[in-house]
């Protein structure tokens, strides 16, 4: 076991049912918000914007509100919101909505201090690379969902239609500076994206698992995550309402938040950034769930981390598991308990000769989480992944 770690997550995290109504009562970083929202209707239709708007002019904050952000956020989107702060003259942000709205609200609140274009800053693939020379604006994060993970951590994913590629960009002074998650929130989220967005969750966990970089820090809460959404997410995508099984699911992902800082995740996620860059339509969860059986039969082949895959099969439920396939079995169940075992690629429109082409991508967009796995994987085998989830 490494016992080494570096650990340095400045966000405050409120968490717990009905934790928006402490946002009135907390000193937030700016007296002008811009509150960033999606370009969908579930955030105004919930009452979740106006709670939010009660909440900022109860401590005394003006705010303006920019809802343009799409699911797999685009490039054009985020320099529009960030062009947007700059003409309200903001000074913090506030990002209230799921993965795509928070992972936006990193890239905004550098390119609202910063020139340029958001390309110019990224790294990886045709990204210029440059390092940031303004501070971001400060964000702050009332996540309405429970998969990314975004809200205590200083990365967004962002998509280029122009290049193709989805890359994450961040920088560690632009993690937020405090974090709402309350699972009120996310009651009405519908089962297929409670699905898609659990497994995300659960993903980033074992993906650390599986990672050559784990250490005891990030395994102890990665494996407390894992039975946490193993056990409740059929719960939750049965029944929304079940405020106890949201409450457990936020858990497991808002916890991801703080693994991912430990360590990295793998290639399993470089691999679906290059799915929904070519195929934007897909939701990043689906792609996830798709590769994912497929991705650790792989290293279970090269027995790169036998010993990982049975303690995860254990937090998963399988007291008695001895041998990695085990995993395999406990993760079919769990898609199964939640209807997603069935997901294909080609309804999606992703056909089966693009294998190689979204291995390469994967790997020249987001090669560094590649470096993670914990042996190592060709192009030829990547592709390999790929072909064999494929249906």
């Amino acid at each position: 076991m490494n016992m080494e770690f570096d650990f340095n997550n400045p966000t405050r995290i409120l968490f717990g049912s009905g934790k928006l109504e402490e946002l009135g009562a907390q000193t937030l970083p700016g007296k002008k918000a811009l509150v960033l929202i999606s370009n969908g209707k579930s955030t105004k239709a919930n009452g979740y914007l106006d709670r939010t708007l009660k909440q900022l002019d109860k401590a005394g904050v003006e705010a303006v509100v920019f809802a343009g952000i799409m699911e797999n956020p685009l490039k054009e989107a985020v320099m529009e919101g960030a062009a947007f702060a700059k003409e309200n003259n903001c000074d913090f942000i506030v990002a209230l909505g799921g993965g795509a709205v928070l992972d936006s609200s990193i890239a905004i609140s550098a390119m609202a201090t910063n020139e340029g274009d958001l390309w110019d800053y990224v790294v990886g693939g045709t990204g210029g690379a440059k390092p940031l020379a303004n501070k971001g604006l400060p964000i702050v994060t009332i996540t309405t969902t429970a998969g990314t993970g975004s809200e205590v951590n200083c990365w967004g994913v962002i998509s280029n239609l122009e290049t193709k590629e989805k890359i994450g960009f961040g920088a560690p002074e632009l993690v937020p500076a405090l974090a709402i998650v309350d699972p009120e929130l996310m009651k009405t989220i519908p089962p297929k994206y409670t699905a898609y967005q659990g497994f995300d969750a659960l993903f980033h966990n074992t993906e650390v698992m599986m990672s050559k970089d784990v250490n005891i820090l990030s395994e102890t809460i990665a494996l407390s995550c894992i039975e946490n959404i193993a056990n409740y997410l059929p719960r939750a995508v049965n029944d929304g309402n079940d405020l106890e099984a949201r409450e457990h699911i936020a858990y497991g992902s808002t916890m991801a938040g703080i693994t991912m800082q430990l360590t990295s995740t793998t290639a399993q996620h470089s691999m679906e950034h290059a799915m929904s860059a070519y195929h934007h339509d897909l939701p990043h969860g689906a792609g996830l769930i798709m590769i994912s059986k497929a991705f650790a039969e792989f290293f279970i082949e090269k027995h790169a981390c036998d010993g990982q895959f049975i303690k995860m099969a254990k937090a998963m439920g399988m007291e008695q598991a001895d041998k990695p396939e085990d995993f395999v079995t406990a993760l079919v169940s769990l898609q199964e308990k939640c209807g997603v075992a069935d997901l294909r690629m080609s309804d999606f429109g992703i056909e089966k000769d693009e294998c190689m082409t979204l291995a390469i991508n994967a790997r020249e967009t987001m090669g560094g989480l590649f470096l993670a796995n914990p042996c190592e994987m060709s192009n030829e085998e990547c592709a390999g992944i790929f072909e064999k989830a494929y249906r």
